[in-house]
């Protein structure tokens, strides 16, 4: 599900923050025992039903197994935003034992302001990632400091959904894979009332945009290299380029359409778009006539042409994940870790999860194991995103990674996008703007 488009910076909202009189129940202060000798914790639960439902499952199921411990679910406030619940909630030391629903860049601001706990610190931490088979997913997830603090729940990678039977009318047979391929696709559709791309928010410069478009293809040009890490600008600079020559060619051949457009992927007006795997539910009601392999396919990003033979192409992973609270005692983080294990120890949950949410688990064998196979046969193009979890890179780790994108789309992507802008100009326009940002 597509991150919140308000971000606040936890310095800005802890200044004079109000405190909250709880999210659904779950925001008065826990005490560690219930007492009658049970260790108590609690957990906040994303704002979206299906999840709240899925958690409650797993604490009902968790507590037969332990009855010295209770598990107290409850759905964080989403207005004004879940972050800003979260926020509020720590300001006003009201915050949860774990709760769910944080991406890495958020978890930055968190850890900064020491308001989570590091949780490859705990004994368990091995266990629960061992048994869940997710150890290649999890290496981006590490922090410049070298600590782990999320464990990632789900992992979406950004795909690219591709109109096939438009493909064909065109005279292609696959959708392209390398920049060459997907230019000789340009060639064709310039000459047509069709976009390549239509997408209203690649001009806009707003931060959370650039998770959709730059991020993946960046990813995929780079290998998956860091785009900024600690206080350093580290991106792979001959990559960025790669990508902003080829958008700036589409922005040249008028192929993208960065105007107010209805479904235009859907309805046959755009022949390539980003694509998440919340996309399928919503056409399984609006489009039924969207048919994986007939007129659609997904697929891994484009690639430069040097990397024509890579097998694995990184992406950007629209991925979220547990944190626990620094308020938390040690009774409290042992109970904690416990229950994790308890979710995470058995795959039966992970199938739930996906069947129920429609978020793929960050696993790394999702695609080789047996539990998962029936669910895949009815429903293949979620296979393609779990194949892609092990190499679908998560947000950056910087606690000013709001400012850093909005900057960059500014002085860099957006200018690019509307043919304002070269690539090699973008490139130094992008440096300085990410440099300033992290002073």
């Amino acid at each position: 599900m597509k991150m919140k488009k308000l971000i606040i910076g936890i310095s800005s909202l802890l200044v004079g923050a109000i405190i909250l009189s709880g999210c659904s129940g779950g925001g008065e202060q826990k005490e560690s025992g219930s007492g009658d000798g049970k260790t108590k914790i609690t957990f906040w639960a994303a704002p979206n039903p299906p999840q709240l439902k899925y958690w409650e499952e797993m604490a009902k199921e968790f507590e037969k197994e332990n009855k010295d411990i209770i598990v107290e679910v409850s759905q964080m406030k989403e207005s004004p935003s879940s972050e800003a619940t979260i926020q509020s909630a720590i300001a006003s030391n009201t915050t949860p034992t774990l709760s769910e629903n944080i991406n890495r860049s958020f978890a930055a601001q968190l850890a900064a302001s020491k308001a989570i706990l590091p949780l490859d610190k705990q004994s368990q931490f091995s266990s629960v990632t061992d048994s869940r088979n997710m150890n290649k997913t999890i290496e981006s997830w590490k922090f410049s400091d070298g600590s782990q603090y999320v464990l990632p729940v789900y992992s979406n990678p950004i795909l690219f959904g591709w109109r096939l039977d438009i493909l064909k009318e065109m005279g292609f047979d696959q959708a392209p894979k390398t920049y060459s391929e997907l230019l000789k696709v340009v060639e064709k559709v310039k000459d047509t009332d069709r976009a390549l791309w239509a997408k209203k928010d690649l001009a806009d410069p707003t931060a959370w945009m650039r998770w959709f478009d730059f991020f993946p293809l960046y990813n995929a040009a780079s290998n998956g290299a860091n785009f900024v890490e600690g206080n350093q600008f580290v991106a792979d600079e001959e990559a960025m380029k790669e990508v902003f020559d080829l958008m700036s060619t589409l922005a040249k051949n008028k192929v993208l359409r960065t105007g107010e457009a209805t479904d235009p992927f859907e309805n046959g007006d755009s022949v390539m778009t980003d694509l998440g795997p919340w996309t399928f539910p919503n056409w399984a009601e609006k489009y039924p006539e969207m048919e994986f392999g007939k007129n659609y396919t997904v697929t891994a990003p484009v690639v430069p042409d040097a990397l024509a033979d890579e097998e694995q192409v990184s992406t950007y992973a629209d991925a979220k994940g547990i944190v626990m609270y620094a308020k938390a005692t040690e009774e409290e983080q042992e109970a904690a870790m416990k229950f994790l294990e308890f979710v995470f120890g058995d795959e039966k949950n992970d199938m739930k999860l996906l069947e129920m949410t429609s978020l793929i688990p960050a696993r790394d064998d999702a695609t080789e194991n047996n539990a998962f196979k029936e669910y895949f046969d009815k429903n293949p193009a979620m296979e393609v995103y779990a194949e892609n979890v092990p190499y679908a890179v998560p947000a950056m780790d910087n606690e000013n990674y709001n400012e850093i994108q909005q900057v960059f789309g500014e002085q860099a992507w957006v200018p690019v996008v509307r043919g304002e802008k070269d690539a090699a100009k973008a490139v130094e326009s992008a440096k300085k703007a990410v440099e300033g940002a992290l002073q």
